[in-house]
């Protein structure tokens, strides 16, 4: 019957721990740098590609009936 007693009082405890545990600063921390990151990123792809998303958008635009009116 201790046996069963010491092991749900160290169930409790570590369940308390990690309940105690505050990792919330750090995970926001790393996920908004991974947003800055892929924010600069795509800023970089499209510096590279606007001639060719130019040409792009104008060759679809030429295609269409009336886009120019």
């Amino acid at each position: 019957m201790t046996s069963l007693y010491v092991a749900l009082t160290m169930l409790a405890n570590n369940v308390t721990d990690r309940l105690k545990k505050d990792d919330k600063g750090a995970t926001a921390v790393e996920y908004g740098l991974l947003v800055g990151l892929i924010a600069v990123a795509i800023i970089a792809a499209l510096i590279v590609l606007r001639p060719q998303l130019a040409g792009l958008f104008d060759n679809v635009s030429d295609q269409l009936p009336g886009a120019g009116a």
